[in-house]
């Protein structure tokens, strides 16, 4: 592994045969690999899990229902390359199905092991996330940046989805949307019309907005912040997660920015400003909302316990909230998952 610095770290393949370049992050996380591995928040990116023992209980098996997983957060791997110290080939769960390196092989991932990722993962706390290269011989591959890419249109669908689940109608903006965002508001008797990225959903019957989470820089999503804007010009009900926290925080006129290495992991401690409760979440993410330019009807909501950084914002009379983290769990906690049924009672 080659990181932008000139750094490197050598170890063992033990998934796809295949070099690439991504821009290399951390994840802080115990458990739920295959979560991870398969939210499209990390697309173009190699993902280095900070916990040292990765793959002892497999893979689980999957059985989709209507369309969506049971198991994972979408169809695929989204990861561009995955990092560990130590990967454990014989697993043990009674739901798993195969080995990570299987599951890695199958889907054409990279992966490496024996690497010091303490070492690795002090480096990007000091210098930044950046880009780098997993390689498997002499290639000589260039350093790119895949948040100059438009990501979001790399994983967003390409035509309107339905999931029926009751009479009131949720438009979800699937800029790269988790799999447990819309288990979340099935659950809940809420019918899903799930859009692309950029479509007009202006045009559909919907009783409230969901913008959900999606990979790389917020800023490219112009289309989809145009969209939003005009929907509260409207007062209608939304509600933003991740991506969709930056995006409404776009279209209500402040800003945001890029972090230096981001919150990645299911351990993340968030403080309601109102009440000053602590709550536990489950984060991906690279940018951030920059409070100082939210407008005067705008308040900030919560905030993360580690660095001060803001975790979600909401309007001071009108329906329009949304949180940097992800309430639906996937992996856990569950600490936020009562946000969901707040949006509902907005309805």
């Amino acid at each position: 592994m080659v990181l932008e610095d000139g750094s490197s770290f050598e170890g063992r393949s033990f998934g796809f045969d295949g070099s690439l370049c991504g821009e290399v992050v951390f994840n802080t996380g115990m458990v739920g690999y295959p979560e991870a591995m398969t939210d499209p928040s990390y697309k173009g990116q190699i993902l280095v899990l900070t916990y040292p023992l990765i793959g002892n209980y497999g893979v689980p098996d999957d059985h989709p229902q209507a369309g969506l997983s049971a198991a994972f957060e979408s169809e695929s791997i989204h990861i561009a390359g995955l990092v560990v110290s130590s990967y454990s080939p014989h697993y043990s769960h009674w739901n798993a199905s195969r080995s990570l390196a299987d599951w890695l092989k199958a889907y054409q991932v990279p992966a490496l092991e024996g690497i010091d990722t303490r070492a690795l993962t002090k480096r990007l706390t000091q210098k930044g996330t950046m880009p780098g290269k997993l390689l498997v011989s002499q290639e000589d591959l260039q350093f790119h940046d895949p948040n100059t890419d438009n990501l979001v249109s790399l994983v967003s669908p390409k035509r309107p989805l339905r999931h029926e689940g009751g009479k009131k109608r949720i438009v979800l903006i699937d800029c790269g949307t988790k799999h447990g965002i819309i288990r979340s508001l099935l659950d809940r008797g809420l019918t899903v019309i799930r859009v692309p990225w950029d479509y007009n959903f202006l045009l559909e019957d919907f009783d409230g907005v969901v913008i959900s989470n999606g990979p790389g820089d917020p800023k490219m999503c112009s289309e989809t912040v145009t969209h939003v804007r005009k929907a509260m010009e409207r007062h209608s009900t939304i509600f933003g997660i991740c991506l969709g926290h930056q995006i409404l925080a776009l279209a209500a006129g402040a800003d945001t920015y890029k972090l230096k290495f981001g919150h990645r992991g299911q351990n993340q401690p968030c403080i309601e400003l109102a009440t000053k409760r602590c709550y536990i979440t489950s984060q991906n993410h690279g940018y951030a909302v920059d409070v100082q330019t939210l407008p005067a009807d705008w308040r900030p909501w919560f905030t993360n316990a580690n660095d001060g950084t803001n975790e979600g914002i909401r309007h001071c009379s009108r329906p329009f909230m949304s949180v940097q983290f992800h309430p639906e769990a996937a992996p856990g906690p569950v600490d936020t998952n009562f946000l969901f049924d707040e949006f509902l009672g907005s309805l």
